[in-house]
């Protein structure tokens, strides 16, 4: 699920502006965005034991991060329709907050953040496990 919303993302495939509403206000690549933005930490939590059933104090903290990632991965499309007003989050010149320019920096803030986020996750997990086996074969 992750790497195919990543290719459809990745290739701006004409698959995410079909409208899913006769007026087009709802266009699929939201869901399949939010697809994405739930698959990617999923996959990572169900994909590392360790960051599911942490041993040590640093896992604890990025499982616990990771969990609060899923949530905002889950939240994500309820987030960005109130920062939007709009199901296809676009975004205007509006003096308002919400549909705004200011509202826009939030949603692309949480929308960068999530994917990023789990990707330093699962970058710091892994460089923890070459600091325990250099340690492990240093004794």
């Amino acid at each position: 699920m992750t790497i195919s919303v990543i290719v459809l993302l990745f290739t701006g495939s004409p698959l995410l502006t079909t409208s899913l509403t006769s007026d087009g206000s709802v266009p699929l690549g939201t869901f399949i965005t939010w697809a994405g933005m739930i698959s990617l930490p999923l996959t990572i939590y169900w994909g590392i034991k360790e960051l599911r059933k942490p041993s040590s104090k640093l896992n604890r903290v990025l499982s616990e991060l990771l969990k609060i990632i899923i949530l905002l991965g889950i939240l994500w499309v309820p987030i960005s329709y109130l920062l939007a007003g709009n199901l296809s989050f676009t975004f205007s010149e509006k003096e308002t907050f919400q549909g705004g320019q200011a509202a826009m920096r939030w949603f692309w803030r949480l929308s960068y953040g999530i994917g990023i986020s789990a990707v330093l996750i699962v970058t710091t997990f892994w460089i923890s496990l070459l600091f325990k086996k250099r340690k492990n074969t240093t004794h």
